[in-house]
């Protein structure tokens, strides 16, 4: 949860100021794109004051983090079972993916730019590490968690094969975007993941990536 800061709104907009600034920030990435997104933007496209958004964010960064931050991956359930590494994968990634498609095409389209800096710092390391709640902190203790089981050779480097599946999804979404969304995510990443890990599988599937 962001620190609160600067000057507190007052009477009704106390209630919903802060959903006023997310929401702001949500139709200026549609419109114009992740690297439009300034405070002074979002005050004067809201008709907050920029002492209420202080308020609720540190800064603009801060705000950017809130739309990948919004899941708690640590806590997240996972549906598919504990022997489909692939699939859990695939799992785990959709929740963050959905996220982004409920906000609409053009706010994913809009978003998984090279200019946004606040994405590339979520899903960069610090000191060799992911930091702890993200997706691919998650996908490595996943992946580490089916190593230990015996699920994935005993040799795998888990955290090359977190960072690789990393960058296949966010290939997958790239070319999404560039399509148009005129097909499956779900479908590609779980076709590629599953076939990026089958040779690390100590018991492989016969048939990877289909229904």
């Amino acid at each position: 949860m962001a620190r609160r800061c600067g000057r507190p709104a007052k009477g009704a907009e106390l209630t919903d100021s802060r959903q006023k600034i997310i929401d702001t920030a949500v139709r200026i990435i549609r419109e114009q794109g992740a690297g439009c997104v300034t405070v002074r933007h979002i005050c004067e496209s809201s008709g907050l004051s920029i002492g209420t958004f202080y308020h609720y964010f540190r800064d603009k960064d801060d705000l950017m983090m809130y739309f990948v931050r919004v899941i708690d991956f640590d806590a997240l359930a996972l549906q598919a079972d504990a022997d489909r590494v692939g699939d859990r994968q695939c799992e785990l990634y959709m929740h963050l993916i959905k996220q982004y498609v409920q906000l609409g095409d053009d706010f994913m389209k809009k978003f998984y730019t090279t200019d946004n800096c606040s994405l590339s710092a979520y899903m960069g390391e610090q000191n060799g590490n992911y930091s702890a709640g993200t997706v691919m902190a998650r996908s490595e203790r996943e992946l580490r968690g089916a190593q230990q089981a015996g699920r994935l050779y005993k040799e795998a480097d888990v955290h090359l094969l977190a960072m690789d599946i990393c960058t296949i999804v966010k290939g997958c979404v790239f070319e999404w975007c560039l399509n148009g969304g005129a097909f499956s995510i779900e479908d590609s990443l779980r076709r590629i993941i599953n076939n990026y890990l089958t040779p690390y599988l100590q018991d492989r599937p016969k048939h990877i990536g289909q229904a």
